[in-house]
């Protein structure tokens, strides 16, 4: 039988993954969890987004006697190639460029810590998007929204970039930022539930 589920905690600053949490009903509290989010030389995305994702509970778990920690990394996979946030429009009408019409995979790493045990568990997923082919004119409407600013591959789906997606195969939810089926495996493996 699943133990009543401590103080969760989520390591994160983006309202997206508030939200998501938010939705599925789970009260929680925010922390900063900011580390260096550079990858290492020849580091595959899965293993980078692992890192970060349990980077951030463990820098949020030393400020902690007790609670359930939650990460995530996410990162947008064009042709072995990580698009994280763009750094300005110029490099938001880049990124879109390059995505129209076009598949590429939306991976987020999540981590769990149990503070009080010291456990963790930590895994990812993958989302593949096809995006429609894009105007000149259609990007730089976009891009000019601000909405692309701070999503990683200059999109969110939630938001105005669901206009240019064409098709997924996988979680959408995890395209938002936080796949919550994975959370919720993660949070079995160490022994707590979210449903009664």
């Amino acid at each position: 039988m699943p133990e009543t589920l401590p103080k969760i905690i989520l390591a994160s600053t983006s309202p997206r993954r508030s939200e998501l949490l938010t939705q599925i009903g789970v009260e929680f509290e925010l922390a900063s969890g900011n580390v260096q989010e550079r990858p290492h030389p020849d580091e595959a995305p899965p293993d980078y987004i692992t890192r970060i994702a349990r980077a951030k509970v463990i820098a949020v778990a030393r400020q902690r006697e007790s609670g359930l920690i939650i990460g995530a990394d996410t990162v947008v996979v064009l042709d072995g190639q990580l698009l994280g946030k763009p750094e300005d429009e110029a490099d938001a009408e880049r990124m879109l460029k390059r995505l129209s019409g076009r598949w590429h995979a939306v991976m987020t790493g999540v981590a769990l810590y149990d503070v009080a045990t010291r456990r963790e568990v930590a895994d990812f997923d993958k989302t593949l998007v096809k995006f429609a082919r894009l105007t000149d004119k259609e990007i730089e409407w976009y891009v000019k929204t601000g909405e692309p600013m701070d999503k990683a591959g200059a999109y969110g789906i939630q938001g105005l970039g669901g206009l240019f997606v064409d098709e997924i195969a996988g979680n959408y939810y995890n395209v938002v930022g936080l796949p919550l089926p994975l959370v919720y495996r993660l949070a079995r493996r160490l022994g707590y539930s979210f449903v009664e």
